[in-house]
């Protein structure tokens, strides 16, 4: 057994998942949203299982969907892609991220991360053979600076790798910061890995900004894209790679040893509804910044300051704001038995934790959201003592 496995502990999501069955707590700690999904979308799925061709697809995924993935970036990005050269359907987005990064990292090549970060980065890069070199975002605008890339970056810089909007720190990186790290990725000749699954979920009329959009980045990046999450059918997990057609062949190589497939009347759903009408997405947008709003507006009159969220299911509280001086793993355990489970955001750092910050989803519903605001204030004052 390879050792980097035996000795991973298991994800924080699962373990306050477990926790909050075990203890009955409201979980506002794992991602999933309880609002429902497009029943058009199932519709077609079903549809597709049930009259459609149920043996193997094409690894690089169906024509439909993969047209469907090109059209929908055009309308919504303003990003050109050949469908059948520059688009790899996956099983997932970390399906899609564990390809990328068996393709493109070799041993010793040196792999720039951006904490706090996603739970399956780090292993895969490790993996890999690839050597982290991390910077350290901090609250309340989780930004990076030149003097940040300076640090990290080095003549064997293979691969960077970015989270935009970024959990779990709820923040977004602009065309300025892309155009930024565009001139590093160019002086060191590395490739940005961006992980954009969060890319419709972007608040207060923000527009995403993908890697592909940005001209220095076009031919050295490569995007991946989820329809579990733009859909909230997290379980269906179909994600997929989009880069020039010179990355895309060597990604679609590392793919089909992989998973090889991906389940074709899921990949019919999906590519249903990325036909969608724009007004659709933004609705999409707009419940999930009413749910935003409501938790903020609730917990921010109980006494806690909350930190900006400028995407994906989550805000934190900022606890030192608060007026509480404990830890957020301490924090995180106390709300628990309060009857919350949340997450404590230092578990998304390899070193030189943030300690100050406890993350929240929002993306539930109303009643669950009022519940958890009732439990959070009574508990305030305990934590502050």
């Amino acid at each position: 057994m390879h050792p980097l496995y035996t000795q991973m502990p298991t994800t924080i999501f699962e373990t306050m998942s477990a926790r909050a069955r075990a203890t009955g707590a409201i979980n506002l700690g794992q991602g999933f949203p309880d609002s429902g999904w497009p029943q058009d979308v199932l519709d077609v799925a079903a549809t597709a299982l049930l009259t459609g061709n149920n043996q193997y697809p094409s690894s690089l995924g169906l024509p439909d969907l993969r047209e469907a993935v090109a059209a929908h970036y055009a309308a919504h990005q303003g990003v050109t892609l050949d469908p059948m050269r520059e688009i790899t359907i996956t099983s997932g987005a970390t399906e899609a991220l564990a390809a990328a990064i068996f393709a493109l990292v070799e041993e010793g090549d040196e792999v720039v991360l951006f904490q706090p970060l996603y739970d399956a980065y780090l292993p895969l890069v490790r993996r890999a053979g690839g050597v982290p070199r991390l910077v350290r975002l901090a609250p309340p605008h989780w930004q990076f600076s030149a003097a940040d890339l300076d640090a990290v970056f080095s003549p064997r810089t293979r691969l960077v790798i970015l989270n935009n909007p970024l959990n779990p720190s709820a923040s977004c990186f602009g065309r300025t910061a892309l155009e930024l790290l565009a001139t590093y990725a160019e002086r060191f000749d590395a490739v940005v890995l961006s992980d954009e699954v969060w890319e419709h979920v972007v608040f207060d009329d923000r527009r995403h900004t993908s890697v592909l959009a940005v001209p220095a980045l076009r031919d050295r990046s490569v995007k991946i894209g989820s329809g579990g999450k733009i859909f909230a059918l997290t379980g269906w997990k179909i994600g997929w790679l989009c880069a020039a057609s010179p990355l895309s062949q060597v990604l679609a190589r590392s793919h089909q040893f992989l998973t090889f497939t991906t389940p074709p009347n899921l990949q019919a759903g999906i590519a249903h509804g990325l036909s969608k009408p724009l007004d659709w997405f933004s609705a999409m947008r707009g419940q999930f910044q009413r749910s935003r709003d409501r938790l903020v507006a609730g917990l921010t009159a109980a006494g806690y300051a909350m930190l900006p969220s400028d995407g994906t299911y989550f805000v934190s509280i900022d606890l030192a704001a608060s007026g509480i001086s404990l830890d957020d793993v301490t924090v995180a355990d106390r709300l628990l038995a309060a009857g919350v489970a949340t997450i404590p955001v230092s578990a998304f750092y390899a070193e030189a934790p943030v300690t100050s910050t406890l993350r929240l989803c929002f993306a539930k519903q109303d009643s669950v959201l009022d519940a958890a605001i009732e439990r959070l204030a009574v508990a305030l004052p305990g934590l502050r003592s």
